[in-house]
């Protein structure tokens, strides 16, 4: 169960993944100990990972995808772990509706996302249909959320959390 000083930690390391245990520590006024210790379990206990982020445009990725796949049930994890054994995929989840998964897949150029859907991702087994959706413009990328957390007089019956949501957006920083 994370506590304040949890949360508080992971806010902080969400806004700047390299912020030192230091400066962490002088904001929170608790020791640097207590940040090496929390983040060690936090990262340990995979609540957090601190990655580092890349811009697929910058490294020359003109074809990045979403792609939905409908699976034949029950080989759902199954064909899930197959496409996610592909060095192309960046993003793999399962998701409710149309299609059973979505899959976020780099490629250098249209020709390498054709050869990717063709020779890689339509051999899988257990695949009814693909659509693909080739990504124009990208206005927001970060990786996961930044999610809200309530305060502990809240319960979760009288409270909506979201992202924008104006009851809850500074409620991290009033944590």
């Amino acid at each position: 169960m994370l506590d304040t000083i949890d949360r508080k930690i992971i806010h902080q390391l969400q806004v700047d993944g390299r912020k030192s245990f230091t400066d962490i520590a002088r904001e929170l006024m608790v020791s640097e100990g207590t940040i090496r210790n929390r983040v060690s379990r936090l990262l340990s206990e995979r609540v957090i990972q601190i990655i580092g982020m890349i811009d697929p445009a910058q490294l020359g990725f003109d074809a990045p995808a979403m792609i939905g796949v409908q699976v034949q049930q029950p080989r759902l994890e199954e064909v899930a772990r197959a496409i996610a054994e592909f060095p192309e995929v960046s993003y793999l989840i399962m998701v409710s509706g149309e299609f059973d998964l979505f899959v976020e897949v780099l490629c250098k150029d249209r020709d390498a996302l054709a050869t990717f859907l063709r020779d890689k991702l339509m051999q899988v087994g257990g695949i009814v249909r693909t659509q693909t959706y080739i990504t124009l413009r990208t206005f927001k990328m970060a990786q996961g959320a930044t999610p809200t957390f309530p305060s502990p007089v809240e319960t979760s019956s009288n409270l909506e959390i979201g992202l924008g949501n104006d009851r809850n957006s500074n409620l991290i920083d009033s944590l």
